[in-house]
């Protein structure tokens, strides 16, 4: 017997399933307490691993916003070390993903006892507009 399947269709799954792969490997082997740094260079070290395109601390053209990955020219990863994700740094994927005109952003966030990575897709409705006021 099948669940409720009204939303098939995910954005890139093989390429997300497999940077959240790295994700989870990347957390089992720092730990919850490391630096965002440390935390990147890890995952830096296994794209290069596995011959991932990928993009770091990119800016993106003419606002000012740098992304900490850009991996194969289609998913934004977003990396936190904080106790809690807020809305903050939802909004803050959510302009990256407006300004950049990418489908989908990963947040992660490696100070959580347990990773859960957060799949956040672009706005592609009139809502649009309140993101694209705070990108300057």
């Amino acid at each position: 017997m099948r669940a409720n399947n009204t939303n098939t269709k995910l954005i890139y799954p093989e390429l997300s399933y497999t940077i959240t792969g790295i994700c989870f490997d990347t957390h089992n082997t720092i730990g919850r307490y490391g630096r965002e740094k440390q935390y990147s260079d890890e995952i830096e070290k296994r794209l290069k691993g596995i011959a991932m395109p990928y993009k770091r601390e990119f800016p993106i053209a003419n606002t000012g916003n740098i992304l900490d990955f850009l991996i194969d020219n289609k998913i934004i990863l977003e990396l936190k070390t904080k106790i809690t994700v807020d809305r903050q740094d939802y909004y803050q994927v959510q302009r990256y993903l407006q300004a950049s005109n990418i489908k989908l952003g990963l947040l992660i966030n490696f100070q959580a006892k347990y990773l859960k990575p957060l799949r956040i897709v672009r706005i592609d409705t009139a809502a649009r507009s309140n993101f694209n006021d705070l990108l300057v």
